[in-house]
């Protein structure tokens, strides 16, 4: 689908705002197999990409695209975990809290503002926190990818939407757990309240959590394409959206193929984790 959308997309690789002549555009296009009828470019296509081989970036020279993702996803990567680490730390405590106080002003509060975090997107909420923490503070640098504190930012841009999700996620599981017929035998034995949440009820609690860890993970990678081009952070989501603007077909395939596979593995690794934490799914 990328591919045919690429090539239906007006344009190309090769135009300029000052015009090449039509002699070297085509030796150009000859010299990466475009000047090949379709069906044999998506032919080449396939088999290249079935070796391994993402071809040459168009715009990049000198450079693979291999060797583009191999450099740009780390840090990527690293963007992700922060964003996820802090989704977390924030998210499964905040639903469990709400949980023990349900039907109190503590879980309107929360929920609330879960609810406010859900509904700003990345794109709003970056800009607000680069004014608040870096224009009007000065704690944070509101660009780069250099220290330590220039991670904070864009991952908790990142990490926020996702940490509001979780916590309702969380919140709903763990009422849902609070109310089965063994949590009422685990406190008619005299057992602590910490007990029962951290020994008998977490695991349960926390399904809800794990199965959306799939759909999370991709939402993360498609949404540190926006993170990464506003804070100018030099990861594969800024290559990609680069590439897109200026119509570098093998890259913009190449970063597609790259993340779908790597959804693809982690669902595995959730559907796991999941057949691990629920007998009845083994």
């Amino acid at each position: 689908m990328t591919f045919i959308l690429m090539q239906l997309t007006p344009g190309g690789p090769f135009d300029q705002e000052k015009p090449i002549s039509p002699e070297i555009k085509k030796q150009i296009e000859a010299h990466y197999g475009m000047d090949k009828p379709i069906y044999e470019q998506y032919y080449l296509f396939i088999i290249n990409r079935i070796k391994g081989d993402f071809g040459p970036s168009y715009k990049y020279a000198g450079w693979d695209v291999n060797e583009i993702i191999l450099q740009s996803f780390p840090v990527s990567l690293e963007l992700g975990f922060y964003a996820l680490l802090i989704a977390f730390v924030i998210g499964i405590p905040l639903g469990i809290i709400t949980a023990l106080h349900h039907k109190k002003c503590t879980e309107i509060l929360f929920m609330s503002l879960a609810l406010v975090g859900i509904c700003l997107p990345a794109f709003v909420l970056g800009p607000l926190l680069i004014m608040l923490f870096s224009t009007e503070l000065g704690l944070f640098n509101p660009f780069g990818w250099n220290t330590i504190s220039d991670r904070f930012l864009p991952s908790l841009t990142l990490g926020l939407f996702y940490a509001a999700f979780i916590a309702r996620l969380t919140r709903s599981g763990t009422l849902d757990v609070l109310k089965k017929p063994y949590i009422q035998t685990a406190r008619a034995k005299g057992l602590s309240s910490t007990r029962i949440l951290l020994v008998h009820s977490l695991r349960s609690s926390l399904s809800p959590v794990i199965s959306y860890l799939g759909p999370a993970v991709a939402g993360i990678i498609s949404g540190s394409f926006v993170v990464e081009t506003l804070f100018y952070i030099p990861g594969l989501g800024s290559f990609f959206v680069n590439s897109a603007f200026n119509r570098d077909d093998t890259m913009v395939m190449g970063t597609v193929l790259f993340y779908a596979t790597l959804i693809i593995l982690f669902n595995l690794i959730v559907d796991l984790i999941q057949m691990w934490m629920n007998p009845k799914l083994r």
